[in-house]
C-alpha cells in the first residue's frame, strides 16, 4: 500500500503542472491528463516543453467541457473547444498519432504567447504520453535530491524544495516514503493507493529517465537550475545519458466517484 500526498497533471501537454485535488482515474490514468496538445501549425509537430519552456507559465484547467487557459499577465480564455472536423497525423516519439484540431480562441491566445502559429488539438486518451500512463515520485527521494542540490549550490532544502522538485519532475503521484529511492524496489508489484486518491491499484514499472525540463522553473519556464547535472552525477543513467528518477506505473483497478 502506498500513501499519496498529491495528484498532479495538466490538461494541455507542456503547460504548468498543477495539483488536481478532485482527480478521477480510468484505465489510461487521470481523466483530463494531457487531453489536449499544441501543434506547430507549419511543421505539424506536437510541441515539447523542453523546446518551448514558456509553456510552463501557462495555467490550463479543465472543468467538464470548459477549458480555461491563463497567461502570466492574467489574460484568460475559458470556453469549450469545438472540433473543426480536421485531423492531423503527427509523429510522437516514433509513433503516429491522429489529433483532432479545434476551433476557438485558445489557439490564437497561445500563438500570441509563444510567438508562433499553433493549433490546439484534442488527443486520444494516452496518445501523447511518453512511457506508461502514470509516473510516481517519492518524498524521501525528493528530499535526498534537494539536499544534494543544496550541497552543490543548485537548490534549497526543506518543504519548499520538495514542492518545487515535485513540479519540476511533473509526476502524476507524489507518494510518502521514509527511505530514499525505495520505490525503485517495487518493480512489478501491484500497489493499493490511498490518501489523495482512493480506490486505485497500480502496477509499478521501470525507472523514469529525465531530461533538461527539470532545470526549468516550473512556474516561469526560465532555466534556473542544474538539477540534471546533479542527478547525472549521483544516479544511474540510460544509454542516452539521461539519469533515472521516479518510476512508471499503470492502472490495474480504479473506481469512479
Amino acid at each position: 500500500m502506498i500513501e499519496t500526498r498529491a495528484v498532479a497533471f495538466t490538461p494541455i501537454k507542456g503547460t504548468r503542472h498543477s495539483v488536481q485535488p478532485d482527480a478521477e482515474f480510468d484505465a489510461h490514468g487521470p481523466l483530463g491528463d494531457r487531453r489536449f496538445c499544441l501543434i506547430d501549425a507549419v511543421r505539424g509537430r506536437v510541441l515539447r516543453t523542453v523546446q518551448h519552456p514558456s509553456l510552463l507559465s501557462v495555467v490550463a484547467r479543465l472543468q467538464g467541457s470548459q477549458l480555461s487557459v491563463t497567461l502570466p499577465d492574467g489574460t484568460t480564455v475559458a470556453e469549450a473547444p469545438e472540433l473543426s472536423g480536421e485531423t492531423l497525423t503527427c509523429d510522437y516519439w516514433g509513433r503516429s498519432v491522429e489529433l483532432a484540431l479545434t476551433t476557438g480562441a485558445h489557439s490564437e491566445l497561445l500563438s500570441d504567447h509563444l510567438g508562433q502559429a499553433v493549433r490546439l488539438a484534442r488527443a486520444p486518451r494516452g496518445a501523447i504520453v511518453f512511457g506508461q500512463p502514470l509516473t510516481i515520485v517519492a518524498t524521501a527521494s525528493i528530499a535526498a535530491v534537494a539536499d544534494s542540490a543544496e550541497e552543490n549550490g543548485t537548490g534549497a532544502a526543506g518543504h519548499a524544495a520538495v514542492a518545487d522538485l515535485f513540479h519540476r519532475f511533473r509526476a502524476t503521484l507524489l507518494v510518502a516514503t521514509d527511505e530514499p529511492f525505495v520505490e525503485e524496489t517495487w518493480l512489478g508489484r501491484v500497489m493499493t493507493v490511498r490518501g489523495a486518491v482512493d480506490g486505485l491499484r497500480v502496477r509499478i514499472g521501470g525507472p523514469v529517465p529525465r531530461c533538461a525540463v527539470i532545470d526549468l522553473d516550473p512556474i516561469t519556464g526560465e532555466r534556473t537550475g542544474r538539477l540534471l547535472r546533479t542527478l547525472s552525477a549521483t544516479r544511474a543513467t540510460n544509454s542516452a545519458g539521461e539519469p533515472f528518477f521516479g518510476v512508471y506505473a499503470e492502472v490495474v483497478q480504479y473506481s469512479r466517484r
